[in-house]
């Protein structure tokens, strides 16, 4: 299926490419750089446990709401006002400024204060905060509109195009069917990575590319590519990286498989048909022994998600 958004960066036009690619004998499939999750959105449902992460808590809160309120969701959406620029603005305003806490939890935070000591509360504290930021429907829905009426989904320019939201509301019934078994996660890559490493692992990673950091909500330094080369080096299972091709990517992983693909460049193709954009898989392992057996999906979508 495809995923409930489009996002920067989407892998929709190169999903078969990495199906083909994939390992066959993993017992556990985690996305580290989940973005609008099309990867994983396209993959039929198996049996291995399946992660969804992401550090931008936003797109972490939506897909926790399209999982575990799509009801509570469809109604928020159903009331937020219509599609304008005022609208987009205002929604901007609203993610960028209001804090996004429960309404109960100054109340469970003194009660845990009272009865707890103080090493025991300050681990409850911060497992309440984080609670509290992820399931909230009111911001869910604004970033949906967001993303919906935004130029390529960018969320930082209003796209003039008129949209019905109400369109898009099978996606979410959908979506949560989808993700039922997910584990949806916030975390910082490394982290994750060292949590979810096992021999029967296989993470997909689709981080920011190199020099198009300013295109994505979370800062991405040239030492977190560094630091993300590091921490796969060092990893027990096998690993897939999609990245931008250029020289640095290419002798930051020198030492691992490198496969050139392309794809055409959807948000150019209305000033340059047929432009396409170069990209490089990385992985720590052979793909030329899957590739040639079938695959989940059917001819290759060269529409960008």
């Amino acid at each position: 299926m495809d995923s409930v958004i489009s996002w920067v960066g989407g892998k929709r036009a190169l999903r078969e490419l990495i199906y083909m690619r994939m390992p066959r004998d993993f017992a556990r499939y985690i996305e580290v750089f989940g973005g609008g999750g099309w990867v994983l959105f396209g993959r039929t449902p198996d049996k291995c446990m399946e992660v969804y992460n992401d550090f931008n808590s936003d797109l972490v809160n939506l897909f926790c709401c399209i999982k575990e309120r799509p009801f509570a969701l469809l109604k928020e959406l159903n009331f937020l006002p219509l599609n304008s620029r005022d609208d987009f603005t205002a929604l901007k305003k609203y993610l960028e400024k209001e804090d996004f806490t429960s309404q109960y939890l100054q109340e469970e935070l003194e009660l845990a204060q009272h009865y707890l000591s103080d090493p025991q509360f300050e681990e409850i504290r911060l497992i309440l905060i984080e609670n509290a930021t992820m399931c909230d429907v009111k911001r869910a829905a604004a970033f949906f509109k967001l993303i919906r009426y935004s130029y390529g989904s960018g969320c930082t320019s209003f796209s003039c195009q008129p949209f019905d939201i109400r369109k898009t509301f099978h996606l979410i019934w959908s979506g949560s069917r989808r993700l039922k078994n997910t584990l949806i996660e916030n975390k910082d890559f490394e982290a994750l990575i060292l949590h979810y490493d096992r021999d029967n692992a296989f993470f997909y990673i689709d981080p920011p590319y190199f020099e198009t950091e300013d295109h994505y909500a979370v800062k991405f330094r040239r030492e977190d590519h560094v630091r993300l080369r590091d921490v796969l080096t060092g990893c027990r299972g096998k690993w897939m990286v999609s990245y931008n091709d250029c020289q640095y990517i290419r002798e930051l992983y020198k030492d691992f498989f490198i496969e050139s693909v392309s794809r055409l460049n959807n948000l150019a193709q209305r000033y340059d048909k047929g432009c396409e954009y170069s990209e490089v898989i990385i992985t720590n392992y052979d793909t030329s022994l899957y590739k040639a057996k079938p695959t989940q999906m059917g001819l290759i979508d060269l529409s960008d998600g």
